[in-house]
């Protein structure tokens, strides 16, 4: 006759490998997460034709390289003070009309300067 060894118990397998992956995959997506708001700008979409404009023209042309003050270049840092004399106060409207070329971050550099020098109503219009 045979003689069998004895049948050795079953291993269970352990868990502690697959919680250790779980863990670092948890501790890799939090730091990995961008937490909380982005800047935000808010924009005023317009009034859709709603209403007459009163006062005096103020429109930004935004193109790739060139800023124009109504038709008139002008630098981005002189712009608030060439606005100055066209306004009554900081929440009159103030057209931003970006040109071909132009890409969002130029929009968006433009915008925030304007709002940097207090101007609450800034309109992008096509």
């Amino acid at each position: 006759m045979f003689a069998f060894a004895q049948p050795r118990p079953r291993r269970r397998p352990s868990l502690t490998p697959m919680i250790d992956v779980v863990f670092l995959l948890l501790i890799f997506f939090m730091l990995a997460a961008r937490f909380g708001m982005d800047a935000a700008l808010p924009l005023d979409p317009g009034a859709m034709g709603a209403g007459d404009y009163q006062g005096p023209p103020r429109l930004v042309g935004i193109g790739p390289d060139a800023l124009r003050l109504n038709g008139q270049a002008v630098v981005v840092e002189d712009l608030p003070a060439a606005l100055a004399p066209l306004m009554d106060g900081p929440d009159d409207i103030v057209v931003l009309r970006p040109r071909d070329g132009a890409d969002l971050q130029r929009l968006i550099d433009v915008a925030q300067v304007l709002r940097d020098a207090g101007l609450t109503r800034l309109t992008v219009a096509e």
